[in-house]
């Protein structure tokens, strides 16, 4: 029998990232629960974009998801950005601060997320990097699972790098649905297993979004299409498993009306309403 699960989470219900596409777009809270954004692309930034954004940052809880922290990269952190991405949480009142268990940087932006070799050594180092920019900002930050198409001096399973850097960090994850689907296609795991083995008590929040089909056995996480049924079927194991989590839809081009990004909003918001029965529910507050 599952057991409830009671856990307090900084957003609740299902929410979209705000692009500045949607500029002029008007949703309320009855279609959208919160929103997020990366702060590299709001920081510093004025005129009728800062008007707008602030408009929505006092009508809406935000998150926010990083770009370019690079924390697996072999430079050292940028710690002027985590600066900047404090003062913009406080400015913003932002809910929660997350980034990508990857790097993008060396000696310069790469502008590209890549894998950092699952070994031991690389998960110390992490850990410690992940560490830092908590002292820094003074709360905890969520890592995400990210995609990855070679996994070069591998001494470990991604769900075991993935799981080393939690517990020795002492951090938060992102839950991406669509990673794991993309991934165990790729690499040839099952993605429901990995699922499973995953820490309830870590999970901060979820993403699902859609991908590029390469070919049968090869997926690219691209955020450039609609959510695919087997994604969808994913999610609804994840809230079987650990409980209903605030889950956001990602879609960074080839974005549709408005209306059709929420219908697929309203696809979380109804996943989530199946699964809140009184064998397996999370409650979520803010």
């Amino acid at each position: 029998m599952k057991h409830k699960v009671l856990r307090d989470f900084s957003v609740e219900g299902a929410g979209l990232g705000l692009r500045r596409s949607m500029m002029g777009e008007n949703f309320d809270r009855n279609a959208v629960d919160f929103l997020e954004v990366a702060p590299e692309n709001w920081i510093g930034v004025g005129g009728r974009y800062g008007r707008w954004f602030q408009d929505f940052t006092e009508r809406f809880p935000f998150l926010l998801h990083g770009l370019s922290l690079s924390i697996g990269s072999p430079e050292p952190l940028d710690m002027e950005l985590v600066g900047a991405i404090k003062k913009f949480i406080r400015q913003h009142n932002i809910r929660g601060y997350s980034e990508h268990l990857s790097y993008c940087s060396d000696h310069g932006h790469l502008y590209d997320l890549l894998p950092i070799p699952f070994t031991g050594e690389a998960v110390m180092y992490v850990a410690e990097r992940i560490r830092m920019v908590q002292d820094t900002l003074g709360e905890r930050i969520a890592m995400e699972n990210v995609s990855y198409y070679a996994a070069p001096g591998q001494e470990m399973s991604e769900q075991t790098f993935l799981q080393a850097v939690l517990q020795e960090a002492d951090c938060d994850l992102l839950l991406d649905v669509n990673n794991i689907y993309v991934n165990s296609i790729n690499h040839k795991y099952d993605a429901l297993g990995f699922l499973k083995a995953l820490p309830t008590d870590r999970i901060r929040y979820a993403h699902i979004a859609g991908h590029y089909d390469e070919a049968e056995d090869l997926k690219v996480d691209t955020h450039g299409a609609p959510v695919i049924d087997p994604v969808w079927q994913l999610l609804h194991k994840a809230y079987e498993i650990h409980g209903v989590v605030p889950t956001l839809l990602e879609r960074d081009f080839n974005i549709p009306p408005m209306p059709s990004l929420l219908k697929e909003v309203e696809q979380i918001q109804r996943i989530q309403a199946a699964n809140l029965t009184e064998e397996n529910y999370v409650l979520s507050r803010r």
